[in-house]
C-alpha cells in the first residue's frame, strides 16, 4: 500500500523522549520552554507559546481576544472546521467567505462586504502552505479596528515576501499533528509579536493562575499546557524541517512534471518559487471517485477533500459560494510526505496516466 501521507519518527525521538523521562521532565518545563525558544528563533518572533494543539491554538487566540456571543469572525469557506470551531465554541457567528478561483485560499475582494459592527476578527488559512494576501487583509482590519488570527496549522515554514507565514498577524497557529512537515503526534503552538497578548496567552494555559501554590481566582482559564515528553519529540523532529522542505518541494515538482497535459486532473499550484511550501499534493479530478477507486485497486490510496464550510448547518450561512465548490467536490490529496519515497511518487503518475488511457478508450 502506498500512503496517502508518510512521516517519520526516527531522528532521535526516542533517545529525547527517554532523556525528558529520565529527568522527571513529563509534564510542562524546561523542555518545552526550549522548544518554544527554538520555534520563535526559526520564526524570527519574540514569543511562542505551545499547547496540545492547532485547534487549541485557535480556541487560545480567539479567546485572549474577548471573542464571545453577539460577535462574529471571517472564516474562509476552505478550511479544516477546526478554524471555525473555535470561535464558534465561544459563542461567536461564523461569517463564511468564497475562495479564489483557483487557490482554496480567501479571496480578499470578498472580505470587507462580510464585515459589520460585530466583526471582531479575521482568521485567514494559509491552506496547504498558501500564503494569503496578508498585506491586503491586514490593512482591512486596520480600517475597520478588528484583529487578524493567521490559522498557520499547514504553513510551517512557508513563505511569502514579508517573511514566514503565522508572523504577520496579531497571532499566527500553527499544528504539530501527524499530517504535518514536522509532528510530535500531537500538539501546537502561537507565535505573536505583541507582549500583552504572550502574558495573557501564558496566563489562560494555566487556568489563569500565576501562582499554583498561592492561587487566585481572578479571571477564568483552562489546562491548555504542552508536555516536555511531547516537545522533546519537536525539537528533533525541528532539526529535520530545512531537509523535510526541500523534499516536499521535489514531490510538488514531480507531480508538477508528471501530471501535465492529462486533461482529467490539474494540480492546485502552490507557489515554491516565492517560498510557499506544498506539504500536501493537491490536485482537481473531474472523475473523482472513480480515479480514487482505480487508485485504491493498485494499492495506492488517495483522500477526498473535506466538505466546504457552508455544509455544516449549524454555523447557519445560506451564502453561495461558487469558487469554493469545485474544491469540495472533485479535490484529491496524492500520496505525498515528507517520508513518502520518491519511487512511490512515480508508481503514482504511472498509474495516473494509467487511469487517463483507461477513461479515453
Amino acid at each position: 500500500m502506498i500512503n496517502w501521507w508518510r512521516t517519520g519518527f526516527n531522528n532521535g525521538e526516542s533517545e529525547a523522549i527517554a532523556q525528558a523521562i529520565i529527568h522527571e521532565h513529563v509534564s510542562q518545563g524546561p523542555v518545552v520552554a526550549e522548544l518554544e525558544r527554538q520555534l520563535a528563533a526559526y520564526l524570527g518572533v519574540p514569543y511562542v507559546v505551545a499547547t496540545t494543539s492547532g485547534s487549541m491554538a485557535l480556541l487560545m487566540s480567539t479567546w485572549v481576544l474577548g471573542i464571545g456571543p453577539g460577535d462574529e469572525v471571517v472564516v474562509p469557506n476552505r478550511t479544516w472546521i477546526a478554524t471555525a470551531h473555535a470561535p464558534f465554541l465561544l459563542g461567536a457567528k461564523i461569517v463564511l467567505v468564497d475562495v479564489e478561483p483557483d487557490r482554496p485560499i480567501i479571496d480578499v475582494n470578498l472580505i470587507e462586504k462580510a464585515i459589520t459592527k460585530n466583526t471582531k476578527a479575521i482568521i485567514p488559512v494559509h491552506l496547504c502552505g498558501r500564503s494569503a494576501d496578508m498585506h491586503t487583509i491586514n490593512q482591512i482590519a486596520v480600517k475597520h479596528g478588528i484583529a487578524v488570527i493567521e490559522d498557520a496549522a499547514q504553513a510551517l515554514g512557508s513563505r511569502n515576501a514579508d517573511g514566514f507565514l503565522g508572523t504577520q498577524s496579531d497571532m499566527g497557529c500553527f499544528s504539530f499533528s501527524v499530517a504535518k512537515i514536522i509532528a510530535t503526534g500531537q500538539g501546537g503552538f502561537i507565535a505573536t509579536k505583541n507582549d500583552k497578548l504572550y502574558k495573557k496567552l501564558v496566563a489562560m494555559r494555566t487556568h489563569r493562575v500565576g501562582d499554583i501554590v498561592n492561587a487566585e481566582w481572578d479571571q477564568p482559564g483552562f489546562n491548555f499546557r504542552f508536555t516536555d515528553i511531547l516537545a522533546a519529540v519537536g525539537i528533533e523532529q525541528l532539526k529535520l524541517l530545512p531537509g523535510r522542505i526541500e523534499k516536499v518541494n521535489k514531490i510538488y515538482q514531480l507531480y508538477e512534471e508528471g501530471l501535465t497535459g492529462l486533461p482529467f486532473i490539474k494540480l492546485i499550484p502552490v507557489k515554491i518559487a516565492i517560498g510557499e511550501i506544498p506539504i500536501y499534493i493537491e490536485v482537481l479530478c473531474e472523475y473523482r471517485e472513480k480515479f480514487i477507486e482505480f487508485l485504491a485497486g493498485r494499492g495506492i490510496q488517495c483522500r477526498p477533500f473535506y466538505p466546504d464550510l457552508n455544509y455544516a448547518r449549524y454555523f447557519n450561512n445560506s451564502g453561495h459560494f461558487p469558487n469554493s465548490e469545485p474544491f469540495g467536490k472533485s479535490g484529491v490529496y496524492l500520496p505525498s510526505g515528507p517520508e513518502q519515497p520518491i519511487e512511490n511518487v512515480r508508481e503514482v503518475i504511472m498509474m495516473i496516466n494509467e487511469f487517463g488511457r483507461e477513461i479515453c478508450e
